[in-house]
């Protein structure tokens, strides 16, 4: 067992039942923060550089499947199997608005404007909400060739990236025509897809394989081979020399981007690794898991061996915040059923 350059993460508890996708802010005036999606219902908010719990959103009936931030962490979103995709505001949890579908939705995202919601699931069509008439109909892109799992805008919000759940390859959809103009062709179904923070590159984990592709020209930029199944990959996005991986073996493996050197192997997951992603800076990555807890890592930096670190922190709903600018931010948090 390779034990190589492990680190012992901030352990952040809270959530009852698997944790199955992450996002990070950017940076704010505030600093960042990070929000976790669960099948438990409840999406919850932290802070993102010290896992302090800040919130938590209330109001789904069913496993919410897909979290976001829009891009001044002032107002989230999730997508849950309840049928609804729902808008929060970030610095008080009261929802603002619930977008009726009718069946699962997996994924949802905010456009790069922060005008725009996107979402997708288990009816095979891409929806999109205007936030500025929450209460007008979507407009709605049909004709995904399966179930909806991934998805995330590009191009300044011109292109939209989507995978499917039961097939494999990536789709570029033109926002303009509505149509397929490209796609990623893989051999396994896409369970992470994610748009590099320069633009350049799209990774992608499907099977037991990491892909890198470029993003403007759509071809294969880099392939690499896992030793297990992985559901989750992220690139490192201040110089985009290094990523990450975690999946089916509870491990999460820290690569070189240009040869694919492994530099870094943590476990302490007591079950598989659902979501990968790291921060805006790149000084710390994040992972969520079955076993219920979101775990933040130092990127190669600190102790080196289980012996010579300090006793994992435990960051949960019932901590008192310790950051002081999170703390002014949301000090009249409250969450609404």
């Amino acid at each position: 067992m390779d034990n190589k350059k492990v680190t012992v993460p901030l352990v952040c508890h809270g959530h009852s039942r698997p944790v199955v996708d992450l996002f990070y802010s950017p940076v704010t005036p505030d600093g960042f923060f990070l929000i976790s999606a669960s099948k438990d219902s409840t999406p919850m908010l932290r802070n993102g550089e010290t896992g302090d719990w800040i919130g938590t959103f209330e109001g789904h009936k069913g496993a919410v499947w897909s979290c976001c931030l829009d891009t001044n962490a002032l107002r989230a979103a999730s997508a849950s199997a309840d049928f609804s995709a729902k808008l929060w505001d970030a610095l008080t949890g009261d929802e603002l608005h619930s977008f009726d579908h009718k069946h699962i939705v997996r994924a949802c995202a905010f456009s790069e404007d922060t005008h725009l919601l996107l979402t997708g699931g288990f009816e095979k069509i891409l929806r999109i909400f205007d936030l500025n008439r929450p209460d007008a109909p979507p407009r709605e892109v049909e004709k995904s060739p399966g179930s909806i799992r991934t998805l995330a805008w590009l191009h300044s919000d011109q292109t939209i990236l989507s995978s499917c759940s039961d097939s494999g390859g990536v789709r570029l959809w033109d926002m303009r025509s509505g149509k397929i103009v490209n796609t990623l062709e893989t051999k396994s179904p896409v369970t992470s897809a994610e748009v590099s923070k320069d633009g350049r590159y799209i990774t992608t984990a499907d099977g037991s394989s990491v892909k890198f592709w470029d993003a403007n020209h759509f071809g294969l930029v880099k392939s690499y081979d896992m030793p297990c199944t992985v559901e989750s990959a992220s690139l490192e996005p201040k110089f985009g020399n290094k990523f990450i991986a975690g999946g089916e073996d509870m491990w999460i493996r820290l690569y070189d981007f240009n040869s694919g050197e492994k530099i870094g192997c943590n476990k302490g997951h007591h079950g598989p690794v659902h979501c990968v992603r790291f921060s805006p800076g790149g000084e710390s990555y994040a992972s969520g898991s079955e076993d219920g807890t979101v775990r933040i890592w130092q990127t190669l930096t600190g102790p080196t061996s289980q012996k010579d670190s300090p006793a994992p922190v435990g960051n949960g709903p019932n901590k008192q915040l310790s950051a002081v600018e999170v703390a002014s931010k949301m000090e009249d948090l409250h969450v609404k059923d």
